[in-house]
């Protein structure tokens, strides 16, 4: 009987502790920006991209770290100095 019930604790114990893994990953920083937001802001910005896919990936990474995205399709970056600022490692804007 108690190899069954410290079994049963163990099972519990493991449970409990993937859903708290899985409720924390869930959840949002302080004053990061949702998903939502930036999926619809950068939908607006690559609406009019020849890459649409390319596009909304960098977008999408750039919004997350800078917390905006310039308004319009080209342009604007004067909006968002983090987003303007950003190059890859060829010394190129890093966001569209």
């Amino acid at each position: 009987m108690k190899p069954v019930l410290a079994i049963l604790l163990l099972v519990s114990m493991f449970l409990s502790v993937s859903f708290l893994q899985f409720t924390m990953a869930e959840s949002t920083t302080g004053d990061a920006p949702t998903p939502s937001f930036c999926d619809s802001k950068c939908g607006v910005r690559c609406a009019n991209a020849g890459v649409k896919d390319r596009c909304l990936r960098y977008c999408g990474v750039c919004c997350q770290q800078c917390n905006c995205v310039p308004s319009g399709t080209y342009g604007n970056k004067s909006e968002c100095p983090c987003y303007r600022d950003k190059l890859n490692s060829k010394g190129n804007p890093k966001c569209p």
